[in-house]
């Protein structure tokens, strides 16, 4: 016979049960099988309560941050039959991502309940493929911004009581105060309610924290606000500024040339007014950008339009490069429109480039244009000179008004298995 010892026993997978506000009755037989053989049973105050006493495990709340309690809650309770609690679909914003990430997807059962979404697209009839969804909860209300466009249904899920009325301010201070909105309370349990009203009329008052709230979003062009495309090159009247900004159709050239993909990282070195950063993070919601400003008083103005064009998650880094880069994320882009001629930044950069990264330079005095045609020679990649003219009133006539040309230099970065470029001619 083998004296080969069995294997170890698979360990017990962590139940993820989604929980609606209707609670214990709202579940099929499955998610309450799961909950009432649990030993142990974690989750909000809110969502254990709505627990029967038949389900016996040791109740367990979540501590305050909770992403980094995780790893420990899931430790001190290895071995023992765990259920964890989740609003709704627990893969959409809840509680599933980190505990996939924590422990792995093999090692969870996930039980979903229809979401907030599911519901409110229910009652408002809306298709859920064509609805825009932004959460709010731990995240600030600006983040709405980007998703703000004349005709599109946005669903908010809201962080609390007072959400509804930070929403309707944001959408008057973007010109779509004739957004009609509405406020579900409750989806899915005995006591749902629903009030509605326009964004630029809002009176209502605070309500149940447990809402979402589904925008259909109305421009009124007499606001006086710019109007913002989806695509970058967006109005330079948009972006608080002091003359410190990528022009419009540069700016566009230089985010083509960026080539942002989702969940990638930008930085952006000398941000001026943060314009790039800000756009590259507007291309994709997963989209990460730092912007590098060594003026404070800059630095405050690019979180301001940050804030105020939806992504208020831009990372503003005050210093001077290459010294304000050290400990920064490996990047995936890069964009320098300032201090080119520092000594080292253009090596920091390009060392801290991941293989594949882009980098691109832009610039307007022949010193700089001096350094990038020598990397161009030692690097490869592609110099262009970009120029354009605006057409402005000559006394009683039209002419052009031809702008700074500027210079571009855009070089990807190869993989070590590929020969770099070298020498190119110009």
């Amino acid at each position: 016979m083998s004296s080969t010892p069995p294997p170890p026993p698979l360990p017990v997978p962590v139940s993820v049960v989604g929980l609606g506000a209707d609670g214990w009755n709202g579940l099929a037989a499955p998610a309450r099988a799961a909950l009432a053989g649990a030993d142990v049973l974690i989750g909000g105050p809110r969502q254990l309560d709505l627990l029967p006493a038949e389900c016996a495990g040791a109740r367990v709340a979540w501590p305050s941050p909770l992403r980094p309690a995780v790893p420990k809650l899931m430790a001190e309770h290895a071995g023992r039959r765990i259920a964890v609690l989740a609003s709704g679909d627990p893969m959409f914003y809840g509680i599933g991502r980190a505990l996939s990430e924590e422990l792995g997807p093999d090692a969870l059962h996930v039980l979903p309940h229809p979401s907030s979404v599911s519901y409110a697209c229910a009652r408002l009839g809306w298709p859920v493929e064509d609805t825009e969804v932004v959460t709010v909860v731990g995240r600030p209300v600006a983040r709405l911004a980007a998703a703000l466009y004349e005709g599109r249904r946005v669903l908010v899920l809201s962080a609390g009581a007072v959400t509804a009325n930070e929403i309707a301010a944001l959408l008057r201070e973007r010109g779509f105060g004739p957004s009609r909105m509405r406020v579900f309370e409750q989806l899915g349990s005995e006591r749902e309610d629903v009030y509605e009203g326009l964004a630029r009329t809002w009176e209502h008052p605070p309500g149940d924290p447990l809402n979402v709230v589904a925008v259909d979003c109305r421009r009124d062009p007499a606001d006086g606000v710019p109007r913002l495309g989806a695509t970058p090159g967006l109005p330079d009247a948009a972006y608080e500024h002091d003359g410190q900004l990528t022009k419009r159709h540069v700016r566009a050239a230089t985010l083509c040339a960026l080539a942002p993909a989702p969940g990638e990282l930008l930085w952006d070195i000398g941000g001026g007014s943060g314009s790039i950063g800000i756009e590259w993070m507007r291309t994709h919601p997963s989209c990460r950008a730092v912007t590098v400003e060594r003026v404070l008083e800059r630095a405050a103005r690019i979180a301001r339009n940050a804030a105020a064009l939806g992504v208020p998650g831009l990372r503003v880094v005050t210093g001077a490069a290459p010294g304000a880069l050290a400990g920064l994320p490996a990047p995936d882009a890069v964009f320098i429109g300032g201090g080119l001629t520092a000594p080292g930044l253009l090596d920091a950069a390009w060392e801290a480039l991941v293989p594949g990264g882009r980098l691109v330079v832009n610039t307007v005095t022949l010193e700089s244009e001096a350094v990038l045609t020598d990397r161009y020679r030692r690097h490869g990649g592609e110099l262009v000179k970009l120029a354009v003219a605006h057409a402005v009133a000559v006394g009683g006539f039209t002419g052009w008004r031809q702008a700074m040309p500027v210079t571009q230099w855009s070089v990807t970065k190869p993989h070590p298995t590929e020969p770099e470029m070298v020498d190119q001619t110009t």
